[in-house]
């Protein structure tokens, strides 16, 4: 081989080198993007939806609560009575048994102390007290209630007639939207777009453009109550007592979203 083939083979060989080299390197940059795009070049900008709807379920919870004497049979009979009638009000206005739970029964015993006082005026010398005794059992009921809109025109009516039945109390009145899926889309849609402008806006006024789409953090899901849509409590002392008017308000659902765009 002479001289000048020599020379032509060694230079092809540094030329290959260095192609290798520079196909190592962008490949190198090209996974380097692909793992972590543009995380020296990106910013971040937020946008805020809401959607209003109207809610079409009602929840309440009534309570049949007795006090009385030591003959605990007949303070469960009567408790039972009371609110086995109440139920089944509830199912002859048309709320069904799946809307109707009973949430709980407690039996509690009433006690009542002797005062021990000083044995001698002067002294500190105390009277040995008697234990404290029963003189008597509170049993309370709890059912909470499910209404669904259809019966909103008729749900003070409800909450007067549990008690003309034998409820001691009704609360917790709330209102809600029974499938939230919906008006949480909407709140998205309308801060995924107000993100997007914003992120624009700011590409234009900082003469750069948008990369890709890199990260989506969401936050937010709360729901606002307007209306007489929160907690209340009712009771009726007589069957006279005419029926609340009861309006369910309206709701909305708020929903953030964080954008990361790539800076180009």
């Amino acid at each position: 081989m002479n001289e000048r083939t020599k020379n032509y083979l060694g230079w092809a060989i540094i030329l290959g080198i260095l192609i290798g080299a520079g196909a190592v390197w962008r490949m190198a940059g090209t996974y380097a993007e692909s793992t972590q795009p543009g995380a020296y070049r990106s910013f971040a900008v937020s946008g805020e939806g809401k959607a209003t709807g109207q809610p079409d379920i009602a929840y309440f919870t009534f309570a049949v609560i007795n006090d009385g004497g030591k003959d605990i049979s007949a303070l469960q009979k009567d408790n039972t009575a009371r609110v086995n009638a109440a139920i089944e009000y509830l199912k002859s206005v048309g709320i069904s048994k799946d809307d109707i739970k009973t949430e709980g029964y407690n039996v509690e015993p009433r006690y009542q102390s002797t005062y021990c006082g000083p044995r001698y005026l002067g002294t500190t010398e105390m009277d040995v007290c008697p234990p404290a005794s029963i003189v008597g059992y509170t049993i309370r009921s709890t059912v909470s209630v499910k209404v669904r809109q259809a019966k909103f025109d008729v749900l003070g009516d409800v909450l007067a007639g549990v008690v003309t039945k034998g409820a001691n109390t009704v609360s917790q009145l709330t209102f809600t939207v029974d499938d939230p899926i919906k008006l949480e889309n909407e709140a998205r849609a309308e801060a995924m777009a107000k993100a997007q402008a914003k992120a624009e806006a700011l590409a234009e006024a900082g003469n750069f453009r948008l990369g890709r789409l890199l990260s989506i953090d969401e936050g937010g899901g709360l729901y606002e109550k307007y209306g007489r849509g929160g907690d209340m409590a009712y009771s009726v002392a007589s069957a006279a007592a005419p029926a609340p008017t009861i309006e369910p308000g309206s709701q909305d659902v708020n929903v953030s979203l964080m954008l990361r765009y790539e800076i180009k």
